[in-house]
C-alpha cells in the first residue's frame, strides 16, 4: 500500500521539529545575552553621529521596535521582549519565503 505524497513519514516527522529547536535556541541566545549588549551606539549609529546626520535617519515613518526597546517597558525586559518579537518577525518571514519556494519547486 502506498503512502500519499503528503503523509508524514518517520523522516519528514523528524525534520519537522528542527524549526522548534531552532526556534529555541534562537529565544534562549536573545533572552541570555541580550541583557549584556552594549548600551553605546553601533557603528552605523555612530558613523552617523560623528557625521552629523543622526538626526535625519531618527525621523523615520515608522519603527516597529525603537532602538530595540519595547515602548512602556524598561530595563533588561524591554531589550529582551524587542529580541524576542524580533526572532518571532524574522521566523515568520523565513516561514512564509520557505513555504513559497517549496510550492514553486513542485
Amino acid at each position: 500500500m502506498d503512502q500519499p505524497d503528503d503523509a508524514p513519514t518517520p523522516r519528514r516527522r523528524r525534520s519537522r521539529y528542527w524549526w522548534l529547536v531552532g526556534l529555541a535556541l534562537a529565544a534562549l541566545i536573545v533572552i541570555v545575552l541580550s541583557p549584556l549588549a552594549s548600551p553605546d551606539p553601533d557603528g552605523l549609529q555612530r558613523v552617523a553621529a560623528d557625521e552629523g546626520f543622526l538626526e535625519a535617519a531618527r525621523n523615520a515613518l515608522f519603527s516597529i521596535i525603537p532602538g530595540y526597546n519595547v515602548p512602556g517597558v524598561h530595563g533588561n525586559l524591554s531589550r529582551i521582549l524587542g529580541g524576542l518579537i524580533g526572532v518571532v518577525i524574522v521566523f515568520a518571514l523565513m516561514a512564509v519565503v520557505g513555504r513559497i519556494l517549496v510550492r514553486r519547486r513542485r
